[in-house]
């Protein structure tokens, strides 16, 4: 039986491509196997939002053939998409971007009727929405369930409305057919994910709250990936609010607390409009937890502005940050911009920001002490013991059996984890 290794570099959305391509090759005759031991496919999903992701993509290429080189490479992902010409080292069989991704086993085959790489790039406009569908993810208690592709915003660092294309949206009816195969996989909660998931149905005319209470409907316990500040009005919120199972974490993209870097990034709201999102957020569900991400060292950034969003996340009483240092990105318009910064800065400025996150976290853990949670339990920790998620996101370690969805008291927070105990109605 041949053998296939994968492995997935940058996002979320990524990871749930490279899973979907990987059972196709397993309904195809293919057998797994760890990326570190000897296959005949190595099917690389490679990542371009950074510098950093360019590189490690163009690097695992070439220690996969040094390593194997008898193995076929299968190149896919962003990098791919808008660069097909540097994937095309040797060892590559086949390039696949964004697109076709559903027929990864049909192209590979025809890649092995020639010589050299097939480039299986295409064009990415006017493209409807590729569904493609997992039922084997890691853990088997959480599913990632991918419901929209591309961006429109064109964010001035980002290349991945390149990379990924316009906005493409599954319809409702595929949604609730692959919830319905989510849930009779056993999974207990799923996170709907996109590229930019508040622009799912701007093709379709369908409404995302509408999909996720198809998805609640199906499988229970439902989460939502990256939002937009601009998106979250009271009639989102309220159309929220009646989604029963929606775990109350919301991860609203920030990328700056400053007015003046938020122009300059092409970002659509204020800091204030984030702030009156948020507010919100937390009217409607009490101890929901807000996620962010931060880029520092934007081009032009001074340390004022830095200062400005030092203050802001603490305003704002975040409860987790992903910090970034800014990536510059040839073929988008911040690279271009003046006021370069040097990276010893923006590392330091991100090392700051993480500091101050680190501690928020904390300080969000420590504020639901005493409080009643629903916890997807998870990982066996000792005897009796398990470790699961509650539905904004945090650590718990009760008295459970994997795979249970039980309510908690939260009773002692250590840092980030917090101990609790399961209620008589647990």
């Amino acid at each position: 039986m041949p053998r296939i290794a994968a492995v997935t570099l940058g996002c979320k959305v990524n990871a749930y491509d490279t899973q979907a391509m990987l059972e196709q090759f397993q309904r195809a005759g293919y057998e797994y196997a760890d990326f570190d031991s000897d296959a005949d496919v190595y099917l690389i999903n490679t990542c371009t939002v950074t510098g950093t992701g360019d590189h490690k993509s163009l690097k695992l290429i070439r220690r996969v053939h040094r390593e194997h080189p008898d193995a076929d490479i299968i190149a896919a992902g962003c990098l791919s998409q808008i660069s097909p010409g540097s994937v095309a080292l040797e060892g590559v069989k086949l390039i696949i971007g964004a697109a076709n991704r559903s027929k990864v086993v049909e192209l590979y085959r025809e890649a092995l009727t020639q010589t050299g790489p097939l480039d299986a790039t295409v064009s990415l406009k006017g493209i409807p929405f590729e569904p493609l569908s997992t039922t084997c993810q890691e853990g088997r208690t959480r599913a990632a369930m991918k419901i929209q592709e591309g961006c429109d915003r064109f964010c001035s660092y980002c290349i991945i409305p390149y990379a990924r294309g316009p906005v493409r949206s599954m319809r409702l009816g595929d949604v609730r057919e692959e919830a319905g195969r989510l849930k009779l996989a056993g999974y207990k909660e799923a996170v709907i994910t996109g590229i930019h998931l508040m622009s799912y149905g701007k093709d379709t005319g369908e409404s995302l709250l509408d999909a996720v209470k198809l998805v609640s409907d199906e499988i229970g316990r439902v989460r939502l990936g990256s939002l937009e500040p601009k998106g979250i009005t009271p009639e989102f919120v309220e159309g929220l609010k009646q989604i029963r199972g929606l775990c109350p974490q919301f991860h609203l993209s920030l990328q700056s607390g400053s007015d003046a870097v938020l122009k300059r990034m092409n970002r659509r709201y204020t800091a204030q409009e984030y702030l009156e999102a948020c507010g919100r957020l937390r009217e409607a569900f009490p101890l929901c937890a807000v996620t962010t991400d931060v880029i520092t060292g934007f081009p032009g950034e001074t340390e004022d502005e830095f200062a400005e969003t030092c203050g802001f996340v603490r305003t704002a009483r975040l409860s987790r940050l992903h910090v970034f240092p800014y990536s510059r990105r040839r073929g988008t318009r911040a690279d271009s911009l003046p006021g370069q910064l040097s990276e010893t800065v923006k590392r330091d400025r991100a090392r700051r920001l993480i500091e101050i996150g680190n501690k928020l976290e904390e300080n969000y853990v420590k504020s639901i002490e005493g409080s009643e949670a629903e916890v997807l339990f998870e990982t066996r920790t000792g005897e009796h013991e398990c470790e699961g998620y509650s539905g904004s996101y945090v650590r718990v370690r009760a008295d459970a059996l994997p795979g249970e969805i039980k309510t908690v008291r939260l009773e002692r927070a250590e840092g980030t984890l917090m101990y609790g105990k399961l209620t008589e109605r647990g």
